[in-house]
């Protein structure tokens, strides 16, 4: 993903990789795991800060993993976290997701997790990865659908959240809304589906409602997703700060609630 027309919303703040380090194989992977052998070979496009990553390696121990992501950062922090003194099957590596450095035909998997919604062409992003599959090989992809995020109580200011979040992916040619496009663009790919589903994550009680408030309370003031809304002249400082303010605002709320759908497909080549 290293193609310079792409602009990572998020970037990789602290608050952006609490987030990406809680997701699990059981939270973000389950779907995948039952196409899994004990020697399949599986690429993770955009593996971030490598912990689902790391996970899989564990469920092939005959195979082998490799994680690529666009940032050298991320992936240098990925085998500082997880090197290969201890994860033999394990390699993380930088690429750009439209021009990946493997032959035709190498991967029996190739799994994704909230990447599409952040690339200005998704679809030639997946006819790479259609690329590097084998023959009937495994694409298991899943996007979030910010457009269905609900929650409650209904604050006025989550919904200029919202709607600031879809004006700066816009204006970075990225779609916020990625998992209800997900299904067109796999078989745009040209890629054969075989399941669809959704999972919803849910943050209801108390530890969870204060871990996303907290989290999110610090994205709007201090990610590049805050960075970018000021330098398009979508928000200023002022309006940043009431939007953190309703985050934590919600999660002291008891009756607060969270939802977030996640399509997930299965496709073959």
């Amino acid at each position: 993903m290293k193609n310079q027309e792409n602009v990572y919303t998020h970037g990789h703040h602290e608050s952006v990789l609490q987030s990406h380090k809680w997701r699990t194989v059981e939270n973000s992977a389950k779907f995948l795991v039952k196409h899994l052998q004990r020697n399949s070979i599986l690429l993770d496009a955009g593996c971030g800060p490598g912990n689902i990553t790391a996970e899989i390696s564990e469920l092939i121990p005959d195979g082998k993993v490799v994680g690529v992501d666009y940032s050298t950062e991320i992936i240098n922090q990925a085998r500082r976290d997880y090197p290969d003194s201890e994860y033999e099957n394990l390699e993380f590596k930088p690429a750009d997701i439209y021009q990946l450095d493997f032959a035709d035909d190498t991967f029996d998997v190739v799994y994704m997790h909230q990447v599409l919604q952040h690339l200005r062409d998704p679809v030639s992003a997946l006819v790479e990865l259609r690329r590097v599959l084998k023959p009937g090989g495994i694409l298991a992809s899943r996007e979030a659908d910010n457009g269905a995020f609900t929650w409650y109580p209904e604050l006025p200011a989550l919904d200029r959240w919202r709607e600031l979040y879809r004006d700066v992916t816009q204006r970075n040619h990225a779609e916020s809304n990625g998992g209800r496009f997900l299904k067109a663009w796999v078989l745009q790919a040209g890629f054969h589906l075989q399941e669809i589903g959704c999972d919803t994550w849910v943050f209801s009680d108390e530890s969870d409602r204060t871990w996303w408030g907290n989290l999110w309370s610090r994205r709007v003031k201090e990610s590049d997703f805050a960075k970018q809304a000021l330098d398009y002249g979508f928000s200023n400082p002022r309006e940043l700060e009431d939007l953190s303010a309703a985050f934590l605002d919600w999660s002291k709320d008891p009756t607060g609630l969270w939802t977030i759908p996640n399509m997930q497909i299965i496709a073959t080549k």
